[in-house]
C-alpha cells in the first residue's frame, strides 16, 4: 500500500524503552493489559501529526512536558528517537523511504528535533541543525536530485500528514460531534468527528460521494434499526451557515436531534463513517473503538475495520475478546509490561493451530492463552 508503514523503531518514550523495527502490515490490532503502553503507542502517531503542522511545542507542553516523555525520566533516557520505513509512494520509484529523528530535551522541559531522511539506495540526509519544531512540513515540495521528480521529503510528509488518530471516547453533551458545525469545515473528518455533520452533508450533497454516503447509512442501519436517515438541516446563525447531526427515525418525519443518540450509536456513527469515507487517511488510529458498542455493534464494526485495511493501513488498539474474534491470529500485535517498560510482540498462526482448532482468537485472549494479561511487577 502506497505510503504505508513498513517498520517502525521507537527508543526512549514513555513507557516503550526500546522498540526495534516492528513489522506493521495493513492490518494492526494492537492488545495488551491496562498501563501496558497501547496508548503510548498510539501517541507517537499523535506526536508526528503534531510536527508536520510544526506543532512539536504546543503537543509536548499540553501533555506534560518533555520530562513526561522520556522513559523514566531525564536521568534515565538523555533522549528520544523514532525511524520510520515507508512504502514509497512513487510510481516512478520501487522501495522504501525513512524517516528518523532524535527528541533532545532542554533546560526548559521543551525539545530541539534533529531529523534526517532517506531513500533505499542513498544516505541518511540532514533536515537541517537541532530545531524547535520540525521541518517535515517545509520540505514538504522537496525536489529530488535532477529536479525531474519528488524527493523523499515530500514523499515522508506526504505519508505522515495524512494519518489520522480518530478519538471518538467524548460523547458527552457538549461534545463537539453533538453541537453544530460550519458547512464549510467537511474536508476532511476530525480527529474528534466534531465537525460529523458538515462532513456527511458534503458526502450526501456530492454526486461522486453519494455511494459512500449510503454505505454509511446502510452500517448505521444495522446497528440501530429504528434510523432511517440524516436530515442534516442547514441553518442560518448570524453569517456563517451551520450544521448539526440531525436525523429521522423510520415512520416518522419528526426531526430527531443529536442529542436523541444514545453515546453508543453516536460514537459508532463516527466509526462508520471514519472507516466507510471515500478518501481515507494514509493511516486510521484508533484506540478502544469498542467503548460503549454492544456486542452486535462490535462484530459489525470488526467487519467494517476489515474492510478499510483493503483501502489504507489500519491500527486499532483494544481490549474487547468479541472485537479480536473478527480478525486473524496474524493480524495482532501483543503489548507486555515486563521490568517497567513495554514490548511488543507480532502473533504468527504456526503458534497456535492446534488451539484455533478448537478456540477463536477471542477465547485465546480470554484464557491468556495469548498472553497479555496483567503483569505484577
Amino acid at each position: 500500500m502506497k505510503g504505508a508503514i513498513k517498520k517502525i523503531s521507537i527508543n526512549g518514550f514513555k513507557s516503550i524503552r526500546e522498540l526495534h523495527e516492528l513489522e506493521l502490515r495493513d492490518m494492526n490490532i494492537i492488545i495488551g493489559a491496562n498501563g501496558s503502553g497501547k496508548s503510548n503507542f498510539v501517541q507517537v502517531f499523535q506526536l508526528l501529526m503534531a510536527m508536520t503542522r510544526k506543532g512539536l511545542q504546543k503537543f509536548i507542553g499540553e501533555n506534560g512536558a518533555a520530562d513526561n516523555f522520556l522513559h523514566n525520566g531525564p536521568k534515565s533516557t538523555s533522549a528520544i528517537t523514532m525511524e520510520f520505513e515507508f512504502e514509497s509512494q512513487s510510481a516512478m520509484r520501487r522501495g522504501s523511504n525513512s524517516y528518523r529523528f532524535e527528541l533532545t530535551p532542554t533546560v526548559d522541559e521543551t525539545f530541539l528535533v534533529s531529523e534526517e531522511r532517506k531513500y533505499v539506495t542513498t544516505s541518511w540526509r540532514s533536515y537541517g541543525n537541532p530545531s524547535q519544531e520540525s521541518r517535515l512540513y517545509d520540505e514538504r515540495k522537496e525536489k529530488s536530485a535532477t529536479e525531474r521528480w519528488h524527493g523523499v521529503g515530500h514523499f515522508v510528509y506526504a505519508s505522515i500528514s495524512r494519518w489520522m488518530v480518530y478519538h471518538f471516547h467524548d460523547t458527552s453533551s457538549t461534545a463537539p460531534m453533538r453541537r453544530s458545525e460550519i458547512v464549510e469545515d467537511n474536508k476532511i473528518l476530525r480527529s474528534n468527528g466534531g465537525n460529523i455533520a458538515p462532513f456527511l452533508l458534503q458526502l450526501k450533497n456530492e454526486g461522486s460521494h453519494l455511494s459512500y454516503y449510503q454505505e454509511i447509512v446502510n452500517a448505521i442501519r444495522l446497528v440501530i434499526p429504528f434510523f432511517d436517515d440524516f436530515r442534516l438541516d442547514v441553518l442560518k446563525m448570524g453569517e456563517a451557515e451551520k450544521v448539526k447531526l440531525s436525523w429521522q427515525q423510520k415512520g416518522s418525519d419528526f426531526p430527531m436531534q443529536p442529542y436523541h443518540l444514545s453515546d453508543g450509536s453516536i460514537r459508532f456513527i463516527c466509526l462508520a463513517t471514519a472507516l466507510l469515507q471515500p478518501s481515507p487517511p494514509s493511516a486510521i488510529v484508533i484506540d478502544e473503538p469498542e467503548l460503549g458498542l454492544h456486542p452486535e455493534a462490535i462484530r459489525i464494526l470488526g467487519e467494517l475495520i476489515q474492510d478499510a485495511a483493503k483501502r489504507t493501513q489500519i491500527i486499532v488498539a483494544t481490549q474487547s475478546p468479541l472485537l479480536l474474534d473478527q480478525f486473524s491470529i496474524e493480524d495482532i500485535v501483543v503489548v507486555n509490561r515486563k521490568e517497567g517498560q513495554s514490548t511488543f510482540e507480532r502473533l504468527h498462526r504456526e503458534d497456535f493451530n492446534e488451539w484455533l482448532n478448537n478456540y477463536s482468537v477471542g477465547e485465546l485472549w480470554s484464557k491468556n492463552v495469548i498472553q497479555g494479561g496483567t503483569s505484577y511487577e
